[in-house]
């Protein structure tokens, strides 16, 4: 198994990866709508921790059943209050509360809770030992429900052993996952461990930047990560780390090594280091420094400057300018276009799915978002400045992109800056708003789905390829339908006229080019070729041009009944 120095493997194939969805914290959705600098967010950034010390501060005297109970408190209220606020759809706090309580039989079997619109019990071998009655029902606010699951769940750790040995933690992912299980198959509780690691892969961590394999009790580096402290000081592929601050990392655990290699930025790691080409081990001492997992390659094809985008985090668009930077400089003159291949990106955080878009845009929607909440109505332009200076661009897609690189593919597609080769994409057409919970864990809540510029929704339906490569292929095939016009068109009319809850036609839709999981040489060929020809390459853009502008913004407005 290998693992970057600060955050947990995440697959790049399959099913997308909830950590990868479209998400937005709270940071991150108001960099988005405000575009305002990182500087001025510090003070909002701030704010959490400030409270976390306080909260601390306020626990002196108290016994540690207090704190669980007053925890406990503050888990249910925020996380109910959560769901209730921003989830898509306007739950029922009685259906939630009941399902999240009726989980602790899983701990414990002799436990049990029923309820009603405005009442809870807990039972113990069928005898009630707590009862909660709820004001007002489900008109009640998140607060009360919350203060009631509470009060239960301080009599469950009171009379059942197996509750009360379980801990916190494992308390709180079994309620939680009774709550989530009323809610999309998108939402998710992540404990405090996890939300650890997942906010360490969105938004980066103090490391040296380097992954690594433990195996056979050696500690060997499987990459070094570009721009980072390892690779400035001349850390290499394969590697073996022996001791980490003068301790032998013999009989670690994987994971025990990457929370050594982590550490404050600017801080410094002595590692010894075992390398092939040398006789003896060296010393190196390493300043910490803010690293954020890789998310872009870059390779050149060609006259062609081709990008594999493995996911969206904080510092995709970044990383993808400096490539481009990158293969221009290597390239030159003769550089005839961009590839960026989408195939396999579960997706990841909208504002850089935007701002990637944005690069390759002048003018034009990106994508827009509508949920329940009113904060969640937006609208994303594009703003001037083409970093590709107009040049032709392909964009891959297969079965496994998915909801951040679905918005990229269609912002691009609809736009007509770029032509999508592969098949019918995954259709995670919705966006996660990560909130942090009292015991730092996270709870990932579907708020809000996005729109295609030309009004679609995503969610279900996925985006259309351009030139459909499912099935048994050959560019040359693919080529001369197109040079002699039999290669069909989009349906893009068809496709924004369907409403988001027929299922049945969007079904029918994504039947014309059926999802493909696994890569196909013939993607990479036929974009090589196409970018290689210019005029074919106009031809193919054609074929998925949307409706005039008057057109979308009918189909737009005839959607909106459809928005939750």
């Amino acid at each position: 198994m290998i693992a970057n120095t600060g955050l947990s493997v995440t697959a790049r194939h399959g099913a997308p990866a909830e950590l990868m969805g479209a998400e937005l914290t709270g940071a991150g959705w108001a960099a988005l709508v405000s575009f305002r600098s990182r500087k001025s967010l510090l003070p909002i950034l701030a704010l959490p921790l400030l409270l976390g010390i306080a909260g601390c501060a306020s626990d002196a005297g108290r016994t540690p059943g207090d704190i669980d109970a007053a925890l406990d408190r503050d888990m249910m209220v925020s996380g109910l209050g959560d769901i209730d606020n921003i989830y898509i759809t306007k739950p029922r706090l009685s259906d939630l509360t009941l399902a999240g309580l009726q989980q602790l039989s899983s701990l414990d079997p002799a436990l049990k809770v029923e309820g009603d619109e405005d009442d809870l019990k807990l039972l113990w071998n069928d005898s009630l030992i707590e009862a909660e009655h709820i004001d007002d029902g489900n008109e009640a606010d998140a607060k009360k429900w919350g203060r009631a699951a509470a009060e239960l769940l301080k009599e469950a750790r009171l009379k059942s052993p197996a509750v009360a040995e379980a801990g916190n933690e494992k308390v709180y992912e079994t309620v939680f996952t009774g709550f989530i299980g009323k809610l999309d198959s998108f939402s998710r509780y992540s404990g405090a461990d996890a939300a650890k690691e997942e906010r360490a892969a969105r938004d980066g961590f103090g490391g040296i930047g380097v992954r690594i394999s433990v195996e056979d009790d050696q500690v060997r580096i499987t990459s070094v990560m570009h721009y980072t402290p390892a690779e400035r000081l001349g850390l290499k592929r394969d590697d073996i780390i022996l001791e980490i601050d003068g301790d032998s990392v013999e009989g670690l655990t994987q994971q025990q090594v990457v929370n050594l290699l982590r550490g404050e930025v600017d801080s410094r790691v002595l590692l010894l280091v075992e390398r092939e080409s040398k006789d003896e081990p060296f010393e190196v001492s390493v300043k910490r420094a803010h690293v954020v997992p890789e998310t872009v390659s870059y390779r050149r094809e060609g006259n062609v400057a081709y990008f594999r985008l493995f996911g969206f985090n904080s510092e995709t668009a970044n990383s993808l300018k400096r490539e481009m930077k990158d293969a221009k400089a290597e390239i030159g003159k003769k550089l005839k276009g961009f590839i960026l291949d989408l195939r396999g990106n579960p997706g990841g955080l909208v504002p850089q799915s935007v701002a990637v878009a944005n690069m390759f845009l002048e003018e034009g929607r990106i994508v827009s978002i509508h949920g329940r909440h009113p904060d969640s109505h937006q609208y994303f332009e594009a703003s001037e400045g083409d970093v590709s200076d107009g040049k032709p661009v392909a964009v891959l897609i297969d079965g496994n992109s998915a909801s951040a690189a679905e918005i990229v593919a269609a912002a691009l597609q609809d736009n007509g800056r770029a032509v999508l080769i592969g098949s019918n994409s995954y259709g995670k057409g919705t966006v996660q708003n990560i909130k942090t919970l009292p015991n730092q864990g996270e709870i990932k809540l579907t708020w809000a789905r996005f729109h295609a510029p030309s009004g679609y929704t995503l969610h279900h339906l996925g985006v259309l390829p351009t030139v459909c490569t499912s099935g048994k292929v050959s560019a040359d095939t693919l080529l001369a339908e197109l040079q002699s016009g039999q290669l069909p068109q989009v349906p893009t009319m068809r496709r924004n006229a369907a409403k988001p809850d027929d299922t049945e036609a969007l079904d029918a839709l994504r039947r014309i080019c059926p999802a493909r999981r696994a890569e196909d040489p013939v993607d990479l060929e036929l974009a090589l070729r196409l970018i290689d020809q210019p005029s074919l390459y106009a031809s193919a853009v054609g074929l998925a041009q949307p409706p005039d502008a008057a057109q979308l913004d009918d189909a737009a407005e005839a959607l909106l009944p459809f928005v939750p």
